[in-house]
């Protein structure tokens, strides 16, 4: 039989719906798929990261040869698996001759160049198509983007609300204010918490647990644990994991979307990001069922705009700019930071109790969440002057969502202030006292380290990297309207206690200080 399309779908792209399998005759066309060592390693990923991937995959094979359609599918310890997708794909040309190449648009760049170069140079044609699992595509938001000074997310997010009809009362949005952000930054009291619904938690059936049996074997220099693995991997499990977020956690979500406690990696986030990712969940499903359960009366407008905001705006517009400002985005470093990653983020083994707590998560489920990302791990490297790459390269490495689409403009962009400001208005710096606020001080009573002195001892590092940041960089942010209050403070400090600031900072980058 002459093979007509050989169907390509990567690791992201796990839904039988999806635009590559427009047309699909399973008389003459077949599915590949690869499970590569250099998808794994060229960032050094933890052992969760890659065990959801290879589970989610396998799991979606199954159910498409199940369906009936043939799937060529290389396993990672697959006899002369030869370690690259590029050079899989090479020899899946060869060995089964298609007519031409299918996929949907992957979630990176260096993977869509990889393919296409192959496809290129065995004379194959690569037909690529676009991904549905958005709300926008990249040709509309590259129309949205011509001609304007600031892509600002707010503005882009106002007209996705209108344009799809999302938490709308005909013309204007519901509640009649677009963004609920200001209700949506609460810390928990000294108490902390109360009582947290408990998380879903997805066993590992026979083919999961063949896969960390595998990972764990295979990566075991890599950090990681894969003892408590639980994430969705199927779409039953997905649609699950969602249903419960709806009926337990979405109602308290938005108020202590902010909040940090130490030991609660769960808190009342959705944790729904991978499954999105992954191609499991549709973001327009879950913007659905949320909007639902707000117009059923079962959880505040804040809590469902938060949420909707994150995935409606934030997740659509951090995808725009990275699919038009690519590649030259990869290398953008705006602040000339050239500092080294810390060696503790792969480890967790700091006296900082904040960046210990928010590590050994991280590390432990392949999980934190955004205010972890980017106001504790995040900050620490910015406040540092880590080189934006390496930061980029160890949040690529560490959460089972990260997909390079939206991990790359989060870390470089709006954590970093890599682009100089094209996503976010300022850097977003702050002391040690945002972290004490937001945690009710439960990370810091654990600390022997005090926020609110940036001289001494005792002095945060993150205070004292603080002012040693606007030191560093007051020129250049001395135009930026929203810097004018930091700024101002900054006038307070006399030269001695600027000198004594910029000694102590360099003493914490050799790691004479907080290691």
């Amino acid at each position: 039989m002459t093979l007509r399309h050989l169907v390509l779908v990567l690791g992201d792209q796990l839904d039988p719906e999806a635009s590559g399998f427009d047309g699909f005759d399973p008389a003459q066309d077949a599915v590949w798929m690869a499970e590569v060592d250099d998808e794994a390693s060229h960032v050094w990923s933890i052992q969760p990261r890659i065990a959801i991937f290879l589970a989610a995959m396998r799991h979606f094979a199954h159910a498409l040869v199940k369906a009936g359609r043939t799937v060529h599918y290389t396993r990672l310890d697959g006899k002369g698996n030869r370690g690259s997708l590029a050079a899989e794909l090479e020899l899946a040309i060869r060995t089964h001759r298609p007519q031409g190449l299918v996929m949907t648009a992957p979630g990176e760049h260096r993977v869509l160049k990889a393919l296409q170069a192959v496809a290129a140079a065995e004379g194959v044609p690569l037909e690529v198509r676009e991904d549905r699992h958005f709300f926008c595509t990249v040709r509309e938001f590259a129309a949205y983007a011509r001609g304007r000074r600031q892509l600002r997310m707010e503005f882009f997010y106002r007209e996705q609300r209108r344009r799809h009809g999302v938490l709308m009362d005909g013309d204007e949005p519901v509640g009649g204010q677009w963004n609920y952000d200001a209700e949506n930054r609460a810390a928990f009291g000294r108490a902390g918490p109360g009582l947290v619904p408990a998380a879903p938690a997805f066993r590992p059936d026979p083919l999961t647990q063949g896969v960390l049996d595998l990972v764990a074997e295979r990566f075991a220099d890599r950090p990681g644990n894969l003892a408590n693995f639980a994430w969705p991997v199927t779409r039953a499990q997905a649609l699950d994991a969602l249903a419960d977020f709806i009926s337990h956690r979405l109602a308290d979500f938005g108020h202590w979307q902010d909040a940090m406690w130490p030991g609660e990696p769960w808190l009342w986030h959705s944790r729904l990001s991978a499954a999105m990712n992954l191609k499991l969940l549709h973001p327009r499903e879950v913007v659905e069922a949320v909007e639902k359960a707000y117009r059923a009366g079962h959880v505040a407008l804040a809590s469902a705009e938060g949420l909707i905001r994150q995935i409606l705006g934030w997740r659509e517009y951090v995808r725009g700019i990275y699919w038009t400002r690519m590649p030259r985005y990869l290398e953008l470093n705006a602040l000339g930071a050239r500092e080294p990653l810390p060696g503790f983020y792969w480890t967790g083994d700091t006296p900082m109790a904040c960046l210990a707590d928010a590590i050994g998560q991280t590390l432990e489920h392949g999980y934190a969440h955004h205010i972890q990302r980017l106001m504790v791990t995040g900050l620490y490297a910015l406040l540092l002057g880590v080189e934006p790459q390496q930061v980029h390269a160890w949040y690529l490495a560490v959460y089972v969502d990260a997909v390079e689409w939206v991990e790359l403009p989060n870390t470089l962009g709006m954590s970093q202030f890599g682009d100089g400001g094209l996503m976010g208005s300022k850097p977003y710096v702050a002391t040690g006292r945002y972290i004490e606020r937001m945690s009710a001080g439960s990370l810091c009573g654990r600390c022997r380290f005090k926020p609110a002195e940036r001289l001494g001892d005792d002095a945060c590092p993150f205070t004292t990297l603080y002012w040693d940041f606007l030191v560093r960089h007051e020129e250049r942010l001395a135009s930026n309207p929203r810097m004018t209050l930091q700024l101002r403070n900054l006038q307070r400090l006399d030269a001695d206690e600027r000198r004594r600031i910029a000694e102590r900072s360099a003493a914490i980058r050799r790691g004479e200080v907080g290691a």
